[in-house]
């Protein structure tokens, strides 16, 4: 019998056992500085969330190659100039009790500047990799994880989803590559295999590792994806498989997926010692422990997290627990941790902020 517990302490199978099933979401917030080097804004919001009592805290998308900058703000693990602030940030987190984790990611096409992707896209001024250089990208995951475990992470989550440009890559109506990384569904995982692989091969044997993959949307296939899904988790080469659903009790959009919520094609998987973890629209403790009860084995936390810094001990304290009212006040927000360019950040979503 599942239990619905989110207050139970998660076993990874490798590193540090998070003490509940609560996980702060890896949320842009464009705080830090231009340079990719920590401000005080995103330590303060990070620190934060871990003292409030969620089990991991993930980072924001660190950017792993300068030219993968996605958004102003954004923090960096491409050079060792941003090792002080990572290390800073990391212990930080631990010294709170949570468990640290960096999300490694690289916008690709969505980049802020001398835009790249996997297919030339002249109307958008993207320009194609070439296999050499998706070598050197991989090379760049690679450097970033370590250069997170020296900071004194716990571990790393790769971000493949949302269009960012390892996503890309599994898309067959946007992968029409003709070489080694396109084409068959074989082709198109390559690049996650080996990034996974390299990070294994050259970290230590406790550094924790994810996946974060969202399985709709960007041409995606959810077929394609479950069978992802499957493989990576019993590979032995990751430690969590984060879905991100945009809403964890969705029905899926191809009709052939239909007869059942998106999360139970997921849950229904064998993972091994693989955790599963999803996140979507997850608001109080009942939606949580649904979750759970559903076959997740944690939840990740993201606009309550924001609202609320010490989501898990509100919760905890009063199971009924209801998020404040929308919108609310630039000085609600920064109390609750959120620097000017986080707070200027979640305007562009109506209703959040007066």
């Amino acid at each position: 019998m599942i239990s619905a517990d989110v207050f139970r302490s998660l076993g990874f199978s490798r590193g540090p056992s998070p003490r509940n099933r609560l996980v702060l979401a890896p949320l842009t917030n464009s705080q830090s500085h231009d340079d990719g080097t920590l401000s005080g804004d995103e330590f303060r919001w990070l620190t934060m969330r871990a003292e409030g009592g969620f089990g991991q805290v993930k980072t924001c998308a660190i950017a792993v190659e300068a030219r993968g900058r996605g958004y102003p703000g954004q923090l960096g693990a491409w050079d060792d100039l941003h090792l002080h602030g990572l290390s800073r940030l990391s212990e930080g987190i631990k010294a709170h009790g949570a468990v640290a984790c960096a999300q490694l990611a690289h916008s690709g096409p969505r980049s802020l500047r001398d835009r790249v992707g996997i297919v030339a896209d002249n109307e958008n001024a993207v320009e194609a990799l070439t296999s050499d250089a998706v070598r050197t990208t991989i090379r760049h995951f690679v450097d970033a994880a370590k250069r997170s475990e020296n900071a004194g992470f716990d571990g790393a989550e790769i971000h493949v989803a949302h269009g960012f440009l390892p996503a890309q890559f599994l898309s067959p109506e946007i992968n029409t590559r003709a070489d080694e990384w396109g084409g068959s569904f074989l082709n198109r995982t390559r690049f996650i295999r080996e990034v996974l692989e390299g990070i294994r091969a050259e970290t230590q044997s406790e550094f924790q590792l994810g996946l974060r993959l969202s399985p709709e949307r960007f041409g995606l296939r959810l077929a394609e994806i479950l069978e992802l899904a499957q493989e990576v988790m019993q590979s032995g080469l990751i430690d969590w498989l984060d879905m991100s659903l945009w809403d964890v009790f969705k029905t899926p959009e191809e009709e052939a997926f239909a007869q059942k919520p998106l999360m139970k094609w997921f849950t229904e998987l064998d993972r091994g010692y693989c955790k599963l973890g999803v996140a979507g629209n997850i608001l109080d403790r009942a939606a949580a422990e649904r979750a759970l009860s559903l076959g997740a084995d944690y939840v990740d936390i993201g606009k309550a997290a924001i609202l609320t810094h010490d989501f898990p001990r509100k919760i905890l304290e009063t199971p009924e627990y209801n998020l404040p009212e929308r919108p609310v006040s630039e000085m609600f927000l920064k109390d609750q941790g959120l620097g000017p360019a986080f707070i200027n950040y979640m305007r562009s979503f109506g209703g959040f902020v007066l």
